[in-house]
């Protein structure tokens, strides 16, 4: 009995920082799970396209967010990477990937963690586990793109094309799964059509899709029927290219387990409390 009063005496203030994240379902994901494990949880948009503000205000929204007694803050785009060199020190899974989404705030320290890698992998584990996955083709090499890659290639895809508006971000990302995994398992391909074209799956990691950036990364004519469509974004829940997609006949992966499943290990970090990650999917379901 005071093991559980404890538990619900006990306040969490956490928050997410990003550009253009007012339809977010994040908030309410982690207040509803707080509050069926008896936590009085709290969870702010901090949305510098609202404050009309860019990344320059990362140093002051960290700080302020320690004097205001936050336990951590998650971290979307922009910021994933640029958040970065603010941080006392990082989890060897955010320095391996070079991004962070996730910040916990605890004893003056900022700790940078990811937990994207995992959360798409289990949601690709749980809705394509069965997919073919030989030749992969992943849109998007910032941070997002970089924790999907490292997901991809640990699910044992065999070549990995990776393909970025800025092709040297690409080729960056490339270089850096191939020491981790091995020679020629990540390459920076410059023509989307001819990958596609010889590709089993496809991958949206960039913010393309979202009701601030519309629109599709690949054009409707290069999707068929035999290739499994995934996007990251998940607000709105279908994108224009899942949309597509489903009307070519892909299978596809929506962004919301992703979106779920990395909550959920946000969560653990935050709070130090094991989340029920099929509880936390019907609330994300339901909304």
């Amino acid at each position: 009995m005071v093991q559980q009063h404890q538990r619900k005496s006990r306040s969490i203030l956490v928050g997410l920082v990003g550009a253009g994240i007012q339809e977010s379902r994040t908030p309410r994901l982690h207040e509803r799970e707080g509050a069926a494990q008896g936590l009085r949880y709290e969870y702010r948009l901090i949305d510098l396209e609202t404050l009309k503000r860019d990344g320059s205000a990362l140093p002051e929204i960290l700080t302020d967010a320690q004097r205001a007694g936050f336990a951590g803050l998650n971290i979307t785009h922009p910021c994933k990477q640029s958040v970065i060199p603010l941080l006392d020190e990082l989890s060897a899974e955010a320095e391996a990937l070079g991004a962070v989404n996730t910040v916990v705030l605890q004893d003056g320290r900022r700790i940078g963690h990811n937990t994207d890698r995992s959360g798409f992998e289990k949601s690709f584990q749980r809705d394509l586990a069965d997919a073919c996955r030989e030749r992969v083709v992943q849109f998007g090499a910032g941070g997002g793109g970089a924790a999907v890659a490292y997901a991809l290639l640990s699910l044992g895809v065999g070549e990995l094309s990776i393909i970025d508006t800025e092709p040297q971000r690409a080729e960056a990302l490339a270089e850096s799964m191939c020491r981790r995994f091995g020679p020629a398992r990540a390459v920076a391909d410059p023509d989307a059509a001819k990958a596609v074209a010889a590709a089993d799956g496809v991958v949206n990691a960039t913010p393309v899709g979202m009701a601030r950036y519309p629109g599709s990364v690949i054009p409707a004519p290069l999707l068929r029927r035999e290739l499994w469509v995934a996007d990251i974004v998940y607000f709105p829940l279908e994108t224009e290219l899942l949309r597509q997609a489903r009307a070519c006949g892909c299978r596809t992966l929506s962004g919301g387990g992703m979106a779920v499943f990395q909550a959920a290990d946000a969560f653990r970090l935050f709070t130090g409390l094991e989340p029920d990650s099929e509880r936390m999917l019907k609330h994300f379901a339901s909304m």
